[in-house]
């Protein structure tokens, strides 16, 4: 039998994003990073709501969205699993995405008192920070 792999997610009630949207951020970012591996297994619904102390609803929500984007692989009497990498979205939906992200991004900071290189220098820091190996536990 396969072996949960321990997911800790940080979920912050101030936050503008709905919960499921934190979710599905940080796993996908643990995904990219290296820190959840293809073939891992991820806690149940049930058991993601009791750690994080949410609804289960709002888990399944969140798991439901990664499974379709093609993040997770859903395997019926055994559990969902970190998929295989491949083209999750069309090439039109990352531009409406990668569009979309900018604009938050932008109006997020736009009334921060910072220079666009310092805004750029700490993007492309946080961006780095993905393409490092991380060690697992």
């Amino acid at each position: 039998m396969p072996r949960q792999t321990p997911l800790i997610l940080d979920i912050a009630p101030g936050d503008s994003r709905p919960i499921t949207r934190q979710i599905v951020d940080a796993i996908r970012r643990q995904v990219a990073a290296g820190e959840l591996v293809v073939g891992d297994m991820l806690p149940s619904v049930r058991g993601l709501a009791q750690q994080l102390l949410i609804n289960p609803n709002t888990v399944a929500k969140a798991y439901q969205e990664l499974t379709a984007e093609g993040w997770l692989d859903a395997r019926p009497g055994l559990g969902l699993f970190v998929a295989e990498p491949r083209q999750r979205l069309s090439s039109q939906e990352q531009q409406r995405r990668l569009d979309a992200a900018c604009d938050r991004f932008v109006g997020d900071v736009v009334g921060l008192d910072f220079t666009p290189e310092q805004m750029l220098g700490q993007l492309a820091d946080e961006l780095a920070l993905l393409s490092q190996p991380r060690k697992r536990a």
